[in-house]
């Protein structure tokens, strides 16, 4: 694996955790697909997608986040979408745009409590 040897250019800390998330171009009504972020932060999150997406494509996407019984509505942009797997697999990184204050304090908490949780098992 290639270490990053730079400095952090993240605003807010990241870390890995799995869940659902149903996105979609923002431009179209109900073209929903379904993935699974690989990382997440405050400031965005990474997603496997089944395509290359262009940077500053904006996703309407529905996260369906652990510990919140609702379903969280959101919008982000396309940062970079990179193969992985040729034709089937790309890693999608998504800035999200303007989000909510509450959901922003509480992935903020729910992130910070993953990280120790990490550290922990380390």
């Amino acid at each position: 694996m290639n270490e990053y040897g730079g400095s952090e250019r993240r605003g807010h800390p990241r870390v890995d955790v799995n869940f659902v998330v149903s996105y979609r171009i923002q431009e179209t009504a109900h073209d929903y697909d379904l993935s699974q972020t690989k990382n997440l932060s405050q400031g965005g999150m990474l997603l496997t997608t089944n395509k290359k997406f262009t940077q500053g494509t904006c996703l309407s996407m529905i996260l369906r986040f652990p510990l919140i019984p609702q379903k969280i509505e959101v919008t982000g942009i396309i940062v970079d979408s990179k193969e992985v797997v040729r034709d089937i697999i790309y890693e999608t990184r998504i800035q999200f745009l303007d989000l909510d204050k509450e959901f922003f304090y509480k992935l903020g908490e729910f992130i910070k409590d993953n990280l120790k949780d990490d550290l922990k098992n380390d």
